[in-house]
């Protein structure tokens, strides 16, 4: 009787570590706040796989815009940060609440829009001219208006070309870069988006890119390092290995190899 409750106690135990090692492993994952037009691209389903496979990290992503990835970063909800407001970035490790920002990829933002072209925004030669016409032709233009990195850079623009958007035909829709480009179809209206989203997006209808090429339009992709000063309860050795992964020859040929319909949508160029 004592052999058979020592083997029983004896299984317990095994039990009990095991299931404690399954509960370690289950850890191996970090909380990334990025923007939607990494998640609706694709860009993630691609690429994350490959990082788990090197490492045995899963990324969980909460993709919101970026403007929203900085608040739930700056509450100490995510372990890492991959988003697209290079100025924004910056305060965010000068504030403390970062220690490292560096450059992992970019592409672009264009200009879509109704494929008849009401307000001859493609014989514009630079973005601040389109946007003009848009202005003086009030013409509906779909704005984001959620504070992400696109609508931020859209703002940025906007003042570029010394127009203060406004009135019924400009509309703040509060919204992702994917339901916003679903708004513009519905509505024949004009709407800036990232190229990746764009690219990526089956539902066009009637809309077309009509500009795209400006200098002003280049979008780029930051990935940064959280305070562990400030939040020690993240996960901060696992979402430096996240962070040096995108970094690395590896990450960074997981970005280049990544397409959609045929194009390439994002460009590495990993600093540091």
């Amino acid at each position: 009787m004592q052999n058979k409750a020592r083997i029983a106690l004896t299984a317990v135990s095994l039990l009990g570590l095991s299931m404690a090692a399954q509960a370690q492993d289950g850890e191996r994952y970090i909380t990334l706040a990025s923007t939607t037009s990494t998640e609706n691209s694709g860009l993630f389903d691609a690429i994350i796989p490959q990082f788990t496979e090197t490492t045995g990290i899963d990324v969980r992503v909460v993709a919101v815009g970026t403007g929203q990835a900085f608040e739930i970063a700056r509450r100490g909800d995510a372990d890492s940060l991959l988003v697209h407001d290079t100025a924004g970035e910056e305060r965010f490790v000068e504030e403390g609440y970062g220690t490292e920002r560096a450059d992992v990829m970019y592409n672009d933002f264009v200009l879509i829009g109704p494929g008849g072209d009401p307000a001859g925004i493609a014989d514009a030669e630079t973005v601040a001219e389109a946007l003009s016409l848009i202005a003086e032709a009030e013409a509906p233009f779909a704005s984001r208006g959620d504070d992400s990195g696109t609508n931020r850079a859209e703002l940025r623009l906007w003042d570029s070309a010394g127009v203060e958007p406004g009135g019924e035909w400009y509309r703040e829709l509060g919204s992702g870069m994917g339901p916003t480009l679903n708004t513009a179809a519905g509505m024949d209206a004009y709407v800036m988006s990232d190229r990746a989203t764009w690219v990526a997006f089956d539902n066009p209808q009637d809309l077309a890119l009509l500009f795209e090429g400006d200098d002003a339009l280049f979008n780029q992709y930051g990935s940064l390092l959280i305070s562990q000063e400030r939040f020690p309860h993240l996960k901060h050795d696992l979402a430096e290995q996240w962070h040096n992964w995108l970094l690395s020859d590896e990450g960074q040929q997981a970005i280049a190899d990544f397409e959609v319909k045929g194009q390439q949508l994002f460009f590495p160029n990993a600093t540091q």
